[in-house]
């Protein structure tokens, strides 16, 4: 049923917004201000004050599991850029490395140019894809398992419980006093907090330079100031993101809680609370059996809020589904560690479809639901992404040539009356030999070509040019033709390199210019 606001409170909510300027910047009035003699009620703030989230230790095998993505992640990331990788003589033997100055991306056997970089476009769609595709499957398991927020903060804690204690010390250490104790726990924490944070900004330059000898020029203080700065950087963006902000990144900062409802569907493996089994719920007494409970109507759920102190984003899983949840199923380990407990059957909270908790609310079998219209869509897109970047690298070329034309002069008008163009004519050879190429033109039949450094007076329709091995060569080159053969002031002309050695061809396609 719709209700509508009644003249006079609409008049008082106005009222109540026009006073707004009477009180501290930045101060938002919701509801109306009331006058009592000479005392005024104070206004309500529209923002809650955050409250911090003491998340809970426990263990269960989603924890372990946790426990097992983190190492392997943090693994990946700290070691990747120590690995090497054969590419011969005179090539960086970094396994992966992005070579900004040599505008070279490494990936194993993998060498990208920056003529190549649809492939990393291509890679970004791919991954976008997968996302889709898990979260659709089985929600947010990235945000709860893989995601560098979840996996840092995940990090990020288990440093503060071992130095703080678990979730009630905690507490009672942030609103005690200030006494010793607390302040060496608090430097404890935030120093290997900065530690932690120095070391991943650190393994992420690595991927941008040689990592051995980055590490050595750091250890000699011979870094760059660019090579400090951008440590610095990713230090204390860890160090912030991971250790104060923490879930609140997930929630109010992250774009992918607004995606999620769209793609996920009734029929995505979410984690629920079974609220047919659990309520009503209310605390276990030991004066009243399962029996008498069960005849009072009782549910499974004893109220303990244990399944919301063990949430990293705080939330009370028992509430529904949210946007803060993340999948990571810590709450489920803490429902069945109290299930067994008081003697009840598991999977009070569990990893479960919308649809299938209506089935079990039935007491009906439960199904599972793969293969759906989303997922047969996203799955279709993945194969076909995946098709074209292995089929483009299997085809990529090895050479490409690119050609820019003079623009002043447009052109020159020589002593006999021919009209002749300068280009700069760039080769890549994108292999790790050094290879000799021919050069021809298409489009102009009497065209004849020289390089500008070359003493020789009389034009070829064809040079033979060389090319270093992974590197571009320029080449200056003049070409002429007789006015007549033009077909007006832009005739297309075709510059055509083709491989001695293997036959590999690469065109450009440019114009002549002329006289009107």
């Amino acid at each position: 049923m719709r209700s509508y606001m009644r003249a006079p409170e609409f008049t008082r909510s106005i009222f109540a917004m026009t006073a707004t300027a009477e009180h501290a910047p930045g101060t938002v009035i919701v509801g109306p201000i009331s006058h009592s003699g000479d005392h005024e009620t104070p206004p309500q703030s529209l923002f809650a004050k955050h409250l911090k989230v003491y998340p809970k230790e426990i263990r269960g095998p989603w924890r372990r599991f946790k426990w097992l993505v983190l190492s392997v992640l943090l693994a990946i990331y700290y070691f990747t850029p120590w690995l090497r990788w054969d590419r011969g003589p005179g090539a960086p033997d970094q396994a992966v490395l992005v070579d900004m100055p040599g505008r070279r991306l490494y990936f194993f056997f993998i060498e990208l140019w920056p003529q190549e970089i649809y492939f990393l476009t291509g890679t970004l769609v791919f991954c976008a894809i997968a996302l889709f595709l898990v979260t659709t499957l089985f929600g947010r398991v990235w945000c709860g398992y893989a995601c560098p927020q979840t996996v840092w903060t995940d990090l990020f804690q288990w440093v503060e419980r071992k130095i703080e204690g678990d979730r009630g010390q905690r507490i009672r250490l942030d609103k005690g006093p200030w006494t010793a104790t607390k302040v060496w726990r608090k430097t404890a924490k935030h120093s290997l907090w900065l530690l932690i944070a120095l070391a991943t900004g650190g393994a992420w330059i690595f991927y941008f330079n040689d990592a051995p000898t980055l590490m050595g020029q750091l250890l000699r203080f011979e870094a760059s100031s660019g090579v400090v700065f951008f440590i610095g950087l990713f230090t204390a963006t860890t160090y912030l993101l991971a250790g104060m902000a923490r879930e609140q990144v997930c929630i109010y900062m992250c774009p992918w809680p607004r995606f999620q409802s769209a793609m996920q569907d009734e029929d995505s493996l979410i984690v629920t609370y079974q609220p047919w089994r659990g309520e009503p719920r209310a605390p276990l007494r030991k004066s009243v059996t399962w029996e008498d409970r069960a005849r009072d109507a009782g549910g499974d759920c004893i109220d303990c809020g244990l399944c919301h102190h063990v949430c990293p984003t705080g939330i009370d899983i028992r509430d529904g589904q949210q946007l803060a949840c993340i999948s990571c199923g810590l709450c489920v380990d803490a429902c069945n560690e109290v299930m067994a407990r008081i003697g009840r059957p598991g999977d009070l909270i569990m990893h479960d479809t919308q649809n299938n908790q209506a089935i079990r609310a039935r007491g009906e079998t439960p199904k599972v639901s793969i293969l759906r219209p989303r997922t047969i869509v996203y799955s279709l897109i993945l194969l076909t992404v995946a098709g074209l970047m292995i089929g483009g690298l299997l085809v990529r070329p090895r050479l490409d040539v690119s050609v820019l034309r003079d623009r002043a002069p447009l052109f020159v008008t020589l002593s006999n009356g021919d009209i002749r163009n300068g280009y700069t004519v760039k080769i890549s050879n994108m292999t790790r030999d050094d290879k000799r190429y021919t050069l021809r033109l298409a489009g102009l039949p009497q065209a004849t070509m020289v390089l500008g450094s070359s003493r020789v007076t009389d034009s070829a329709i064809e040079l033979s040019l060389d090319a270093a091995a992974d590197d571009v060569t320029t080449y200056r080159l003049l070409v002429r033709t007789p006015a007549d053969s033009l077909g007006g002031p832009a005739t297309p002309l075709s510059f055509v390199v083709t491989s001695m050695t293997d036959g590999e061809v690469a065109v450009y396609e440019s114009v002549f210019r002329g006289p009107e």
